[in-house]
């Protein structure tokens, strides 16, 4: 089992950037697949960036390619996700997660989840 805290949402003006942080404590880091996911209010949780154990293998959705950036560092036990040119749209918690499944987009494998942080680009 993996327990997972994220860190450095917040407010931010459209254009700008922030930089979301999870550390994991418990079982070997890197024997997890790391996902960030978001729900904003009203709508379903998506997958928004998703990285393999190695570090190698990445996945986007269409609406942050381009602008985020996800990346893991298993020294530190952090994976995190760089967002550039912030949009309104992209408000909402986002959360860690973590998957002992070899598919990183399988949404519904990530069975270990962070608390959220609030990330709010305001116009």
């Amino acid at each position: 089992q993996v327990q997972l805290v994220e860190s450095g949402g917040g407010l931010v003006q459209a254009g700008g950037s922030l930089r979301l942080s999870c550390v994991a404590s418990g079982r070997t880091f890197s024997s997890y697949a790391m996902g960030w996911f978001r729900q904003a209010p009203g709508k379903e949780r998506e997958l928004v960036a998703a990285i393999s154990r190695s570090g190698i293998t990445t996945y986007y959705a269409d609406s942050v390619k381009g602008r985020f950036t996800i990346s893991r560092d298993n020294a530190k036990n952090t994976v995190y996700l760089k967002m550039n040119s912030l949009k309104p749209e992209d408000t909402a918690v986002y959360y860690c997660a973590a998957s002992d499944w070899v598919e990183i987009t399988a949404s519904g494998r990530y069975a270990y989840w962070g608390q959220g942080t609030q990330v709010t680009v305001s116009s």
